[in-house]
């Protein structure tokens, strides 16, 4: 058999060799290892990650005449034999490599940091079509070991070694003297252990041993699908920019020429020109974390920018990533970002890209998978939910994103919504982003939580005060004093009514009032109580797509910006909370922790167009947030640190609330939540992820429970399948479900039309401002109900493993619904 094929193409039947494959593969996976020095690392992956091809179980199935077969699916579980993998429309092809990296390292006979080595390679290689397995499993089975052993009968790995091509054998043969030369890995080791050098520091030296192979694991998978896609579907190449875009210099410049206009028009408008200025010089600074403390209203999306912008010209930085905790954000933020970066035809699309919804699944097929967006622009806007599964997810869709955050410059806004019990693998995370890939990091928030000054051993942001873009935070703050909090909590608490009645009040007061409850289901009925008293009410919730929620805050800010302002009440959730530009006239927010009652009070008297405007914090006796720990837990310090400051406050009191009290509520919220901060779990037995992650105590001594007392002999012995099988970034909904909303309808068209991959991209992209994050136990309610369905290409009724909600279950004024509703009439404005 001379000529190995890797791939079928489905529409022609043309053929693309294993070489051709093979080659493309390391050639991209190079180039995106080279970002944190490990080209060759890249290189050699994608040499050797299907040498499994060339066996004669895979070239005699790949050829079967009936062409449906999936020419990716991998048998590493292992048929016993090939025509029955075959038969299945599985071969193992990733193994061999795996194997023969393993065999070819010596790694039994080599040092700490050769043996590391040797298993990082392994590991990528063997786990690239089902995300990274698990070195040690929960019940102290050495799995890594058990692959790397697995018999020759099913890897075929002697059989294939005579088959490879010279020019790629000797290429590898090359590879591998460069990456065992003495020295090589050693520095990379040696970095990583250099950051670590107090208590725990072994703990965390393996948390980012394992970040490392996620790294160079991410450049594989990406390279793998992108060479995959390209060769399946003509013109999906010309759709990416593989890196080569719009000059950092002349995207500030067209920011400075926006920006230019600042300043003048009150003390609200010259002090965010102060805070953008303070951006601009930050910018000169070293690479390395920064963090930018401002008050609501303070400009910082776009001072940040600046900030990025010309951090990214001076220091070469591939590209930057504007991290948001809800989707309801990016929508603003991103539109107000591309009107002024993408100017002329030339650069529309091309500059600021958005990714906030996981339209594509893991069990969909690998030509739903390839699809899934890689991140590939130069300005990036993106939720926590997503940065936080390119890091910790399973499988492989979420992963290929991850090694695009090296080299680059990460803005987190809002950090103070990162989630507690991420906290630890989160700043593990950051520092080993900044150290060991060469980021540089930017925290902002009106409340920073002091992630710098959690327990160090576990894990805690490498940052001092020093590092502050405002030199006068203090001063900053008094600038922006717009809002007084008032104190109205009551034992007894107040019904959903009373507080749309309190609500009716506020309004006939200040003109307009927003309300934020902590649930969409009090939100709703206080939208429904206020709505009976006064009918310009308005909901708004992450039960709506993204576009519904825009054109929503569009009717509000009509109203808003109106001179005089029309009445208006919004009654909403925290969708609305962080990084919503809206100006309401008074606001009332259910008691939460006291950082959200900061950014609610951002919502009113924005702009210091009024004297000082009104927050009401009430406390709902209907509201269930038993099950919402972060709120309760949060609810709970910011009732005590009230009490404990303000010994006989009582109702109808102002509540000061400065920078050092805010630093008061996170040290008693963060030390009350200690113990939450490694993500606990109980899969198999009390554990954490923090150490599934990195030292999995657990499962090295159930291994040596049955292997007589024996140490494991890994460099690496993490649980990574299992860690990533209980991970959720915020148990946040975990599939997206496009709706019929407006043009959503068309867009669902579209993608149940023929399979063409341009088309099904733009398609993809355009669908995320049409589609709702649900639950999984949502998802299968709605399943249940005929709710959803799952859309089908027309060519074969393949399966992109995307779910699409029906007309009659979607509402104009709540979004989404289990129940049908009868379709309501549009809201006005739209």
């Amino acid at each position: 058999m001379g000529r190995f094929i890797a791939h079928i193409r489905e529409s022609d039947r043309m053929e693309q060799t294993l070489e051709e494959h093979l080659c493309g593969v390391a050639s991209r996976s190079r180039r995106s290892a080279e970002k944190f020095g490990l080209a060759d690392f890249g290189e050699l992956l994608g040499l050797l990650h299907d040498l499994g091809k060339y066996s004669r179980a895979f070239q005699d199935y790949i050829r079967l005449p009936d062409g449906r077969n999936d020419q990716d699916a991998d048998d590493a579980a292992g048929s016993r034999d090939h025509a029955r993998g075959a038969l299945r429309g599985k071969i193992d092809h990733s193994t061999a490599g795996a194997q023969a990296a393993w065999r070819r390292f010596g790694a039994g006979e080599r040092d700490f940091p050769g043996r590391l080595l040797a298993q990082i390679v392994s590991l990528s290689l063997a786990s690239h079509h089902s995300g990274l397995i698990d070195c040690i499993d929960a019940l102290g089975e050495d799995v890594f070991t058990r692959r790397m052993n697995k018999a020759d009968a099913l890897t075929h790995l002697s059989e294939i070694t005579p088959k490879i091509q010279s020019a790629i054998s000797r290429r590898i043969d090359d590879l591998f003297e460069i990456v065992t030369a003495p020295g090589y890995f050693d520095s990379i080791v040696r970095s990583m252990l250099r950051s670590e050098s107090e208590k725990g520091a072994m703990g965390r030296f393996k948390f980012k041993a394992g970040l490392l192979l996620r790294m160079l694991f991410s450049c594989l998978i990406d390279a793998d699908r992108s060479d995959t896609i390209d060769f399946e579907r003509h013109g999906s190449a010309a759709l990416r920019q593989e890196g080569e875009y719009a000059d950092w210099g002349l995207l500030l410049q067209r920011l400075e020429d926006h920006v230019g206009g600042f300043g003048g028009g009150g003390s609200v408008n010259e002090g965010r020109a102060v805070i953008s200025d303070c951006c601009r010089a930050a910018a000169e600074r070293d690479r390395g974390f920064f963090t930018l403390t401002v008050p609501t209203g303070g400009g910082k999306t776009l001072a940040s920018l600046r900030f990025a912008l010309r951090h990214a010209e001076k220091h070469g930085f591939d590209r930057i990533f504007y991290i948001v905790p809800y989707t309801s954000i990016i929508d603003q933020n991103a539109e107000e970002v591309r009107k002024i970066l993408e100017k002329g035809s030339d650069s529309r699309g091309k500059i600021v890209l958005e990714c906030h919804s996981n339209l594509s699944s893991e069990r969909s097929t690998w030509r739903g998978k390839v699809l899934s967006e890689n991140w590939d622009a130069p300005v990036v806007f993106t939720t926590s939910v997503q940065f936080l599964e390119s890091l910790f997810a399973g499988g492989t869709r979420s992963v290929r994103r991850a090694h695009q955050l090296a080299k680059s410059i990460i803005i987190f806004d809002e950090i103070q919504t990162i989630p507690i019990r991420v906290v630890h693998m989160f700043c593990n995370s950051l520092n080993f982003l900044v150290e060991q890939c060469g980021s540089s990091v930017v925290l902002c928030t009106a409340t920073q939580p002091l992630l710098n000054g959690v327990n160090k051993e576990r894990g805690a942001l490498n940052y001092s005060r020093e590092d502050e873009i405002v030199p006068d935070v203090g001063g900053a703050f008094e600038v922006f004093e717009r809002t007084k909090v008032i104190y109205m909590l009551r034992p007894r608490g107040y019904s959903n009514e009373e507080i749309a009645e309190m609500a009716v009040r506020e309004r006939e007061a200040a003109g307009t009032t927003l309300v934020i409850m902590n649930t969409t289901k009090a939100a709703k009925e206080v939208y429904r109580f206020a709505k009976e008293r006064f009918n310009d009410a308005v909901h708004l919730s992450a039960r709506m797509c993204p576009a519904h929620r825009s054109h929503v805050l569009g009717r509000i800010r009509k109203s808003l910006d109106a001179d005089p302002q029309v009445p208006l009440i919004c009654v909403a959730t925290q969708v609305i909370e962080a990084g919503v530009d809206v100006d309401f006239g008074s606001a009332i927010r259910s008691l939460a922790g006291l950082d959200s009652i900061i950014q609610a009070a951002g919502r009113a008297n924005r702009h210091g167009r009024r004297g000082i405007a009104r927050v009401l914090l009430v406390n709902s006796n209907e509201e269930n947030v038993m099950s919402l720990t972060d709120i309760k837990e949060g609810a709970d310090a910011t009732r005590k640190i009230f009490q404990d400051l303000n010994a006989e406050i009582a109702s109808g009191d102002d509540m000061a609330i400065t920078p050092g009290v805010m630093d008061s509520y996170f040290e008693q919220y963060f030390y009350k939540r200690a113990e939450s901060m490694v993500y606990p779990v109980n899969e198999v037995r009390a554990d954490s992820l923090l150490r599934m992650l990195s030292t999995n105590d657990g499962a090295v001594n159930e291994y040596a429970m049955k292997n007589n007392g024996r140490s494991v002999d890994l460099p690496l012995p993490q649980s990574f399948a299992a860690a990533s099988g209980v991970f959720r970034a915020i148990e946040a909904p975990g599939s997206s479900v496009i709706v019929p909303y407006e043009r959503g309808e068309d867009v669902i068209a579209g993608l149940c039309g023929e399979f063409q991959i341009p088309k099904n991209i733009q398609l993809l992209r355009e669908a995320q401002r049409y589609s709702v994050n649900v639950y999984p136990q949502d998802l299968k309610e709605l399943m249940e109900s005929g709710a959803v369905y799952e859309i089908n290409t027309s060519s074969g009724g393949e399966p992109l493993g995307l779910w699409a909600l029906r007309d009659s279950y979607y509402s104009d004024e709540f979004g989404l619904s289990g129940i049908r509703e009868a379709k309501m009439k549009p809201l006005g404005g739209r």
